[in-house]
């Protein structure tokens, strides 16, 4: 297990942000604080990060693209892996990375994480919460079913 830095606040989680996007070759500055995602997201992440990423959500990249980035899969294959994304793009991706992770310390299972993510909830409205994954309101809405399930509250 390893400690991540939350708002101030130390955590255990399985997979930590930086894992989730890539490791610490890939993302090299350190992350302290919300003010580094800040600087991370304005300077870009790397494809390399968004497709470590994809790997660990159990979609497609093709799905991954087309229904969260709202752009053509063509367009990202097109990338190179040390190729910055935009900062609004790299801003979404990094959103979702700490979604995953909230969910990586709540189910501690990569294979049960996957499963939670691409099922419907009916706390979603009967939507699977990676569909919802495109919008800042929809990732505060899987955030909080997850917050939910870990203080162990029906969900």
């Amino acid at each position: 297990m390893m400690k991540v830095a939350e708002k101030g606040i130390e955590k255990k989680t399985g997979l930590n942000f930086i894992n989730l996007l890539g490791g610490k070759n890939i993302v090299t500055k350190p992350i302290n604080s919300e003010f580094d995602i800040i600087a991370l997201s304005s300077e870009g992440i790397t494809k390399a990060s968004l497709d470590a990423l994809i790997g660990h959500l159990g979609i497609s990249k093709k799905a991954f693209s087309e229904n969260i980035l709202d752009s053509s899969v063509k367009t990202i294959e097109r990338k190179k892996s040390t190729d910055k994304l935009d900062k609004h793009t790299s801003s979404l991706v990094i959103e979702i990375a700490k979604v995953v992770e909230h969910a990586f310390a709540v189910f501690e299972n990569e294979e049960k994480v996957k499963h939670w993510f691409n099922t419907a909830n009916r706390a979603l409205n009967n939507t699977k919460p990676v569909d919802l994954f495109y919008i800042p309101t929809g990732l505060n809405m899987v955030n909080d079913v997850l917050g939910r399930i870990e203080e162990g509250v029906y969900s």
